[in-house]
C-alpha cells in the first residue's frame, strides 16, 4: 500500500508531538505536560496538538505506547540473539546510559499508570511481553512472575544505582531465578 503525502505528513507531525511530549517530561515531569506546552515545544500551533491528541491523557498514552513499542522491538531483537538471556541483561544494564533524562521520563510515565487507568493497558502490554519473553526459560508462571518482577526491578536499579550491576551480574540474577 502506498502512503500519500498527507498521511506521511500526519505521521511526521504525530512523531514531532510525541518527541516534544517526551522532552517536556524529561525537563519538567508529567505534571508539566499540557497541549499548549507541547505545542510550544514542538513549534506548532496548539490546534495541531488537539487535532492529534484531543486530551492530555491521549498524549500521555501515546507517549507511553511509543516507549513500549521501542522496548518491545528491542526485546524481539534480544530474542533472536544466541543467548537471549544475556541480550536481555545487556538491555537492562543500559538503563543508566546517556539517555538518562529520557529514561526518567519513561519511568515517570509508567509510574503514573497507577493513578491513570487509561495508561494501564500499556503497563499490561509490557508485562505480557516480558512474560512471553521469559516463557521459553521457565514453564512455571510463578517463576516467570518472579523473573519479570526482577526485570522491572533491575531496570530501575540499573537506572538509579550509583554503581549499577553489569550485564553479566544482571544475567546471573535472572539465571538464578529462572534456574538456568
Amino acid at each position: 500500500m502506498t502512503t500519500d503525502g498527507r498521511r506521511r505528513k500526519g505521521e511526521q507531525r504525530r512523531r514531532q508531538l510525541l518527541d516534544a511530549t517526551m522532552r517536556v517530561i524529561e525537563r519538567a515531569g508529567v505534571a508539566a505536560v499540557s497541549q499548549r506546552v507541547v505545542a510550544q515545544e514542538a513549534g506548532v500551533p496548539p490546534s495541531a496538538v488537539t487535532y492529534y491528541f484531543p486530551a492530555v491523557d491521549d498524549l500521555l498514552v501515546a507517549a507511553l505506547a511509543d516507549c513500549n513499542d521501542c522496548y518491545l522491538r528491542r526485546l524481539d531483537d534480544c530474542a533472536r540473539e544466541p543467548d537471549p538471556l544475556a541480550a536481555l541483561a545487556r538491555l537492562i544494564a543500559e538503563g543508566g546510559d546517556s539517555r538518562r533524562a529520557h529514561t526518567a521520563a519513561e519511568y515517570e510515565l509508567f509510574l503514573i499508570a497507577a493513578r491513570r487507568p487509561e495508561l494501564q493497558p500499556e503497563v499490561e502490554r509490557w508485562t505480557a511481553a516480558v512474560d512471553a519473553y521469559l516463557a521459553p526459560h521457565a514453564a512455571d508462571p510463578v517463576v516467570r512472575a518472579a523473573a519479570a518482577a526482577a526485570v522491572d526491578g533491575l531496570f530501575l536499579h540499573c537506572f538509579v544505582a550509583a554503581a549499577p550491576p553489569s550485564a553479566d551480574e544482571v544475567r546471573a540474577v535472572l539465571a538464578s531465578i529462572l534456574g538456568c
